[in-house]
């Protein structure tokens, strides 16, 4: 069973109705300063709903306020910060990385998975497959596959022996 994570920068039901138990939801909340906290309560109580987990990015403190499932922390952001902080057990702190700088300090930050990317998507952060493969046997947190997947290279995942991505086109 693939673990999936869809990152999601506007609350629209339909899209999330079409995801399974097995799909998480990122909520990136980067287009205004303060976060609308109406609209996380209301993307929560969706998602809880429907039985799928939750998790707020860059924003820990918020995520544990309102007993979230997790907190994502974005590559660019590197506080320690939230290392202070007490969180249920559940609680679940993910984040993502481009290269071994960022995956050492993802450690640091003592994150549960590490996304790696971007495996398929051509930009500035393009590792392809053999670098890709290369970086994550450096580490011994779980690997997250992030960067264009999409249904066409979905069967590719298996090169890799990843049961877990993420990613925003593939979902919509």
């Amino acid at each position: 069973m693939i673990q999936k994570y869809y990152f999601i920068n506007k609350f629209d039901t339909n899209n999330i109705d079409k995801q399974d138990k097995q799909t998480a939801i990122i909520y990136r909340n980067y287009l205004t300063k303060t976060p609308d906290q109406t609209l996380i309560l209301k993307i929560k109580k969706y998602c809880k709903k429907k039985s799928i987990k939750f998790y707020l990015s860059n924003n820990i403190k918020l995520a544990i306020k309102f007993d979230l499932d997790g907190a994502y922390i974005p590559s660019f952001n590197k506080s320690l910060k939230h290392l202070a902080y007490s969180y249920k057990r559940n609680f679940r702190i993910i984040g993502s990385a481009h290269n071994l700088r960022e995956i050492r300090t993802k450690e640091i930050q003592n994150v549960k998975k590490i996304f790696l990317s971007s495996l398929f998507k051509k930009n500035k952060n393009f590792l392809g497959i053999n670098k890709f493969k290369l970086l994550s046997k450096l580490t011994k947190k779980k690997i997250v596959v992030l960067g264009g997947i999409s249904k066409k290279n979905i069967k590719k995942l298996s090169l890799l022996k990843k049961s877990e991505f993420a990613g925003i086109n593939y979902f919509e």
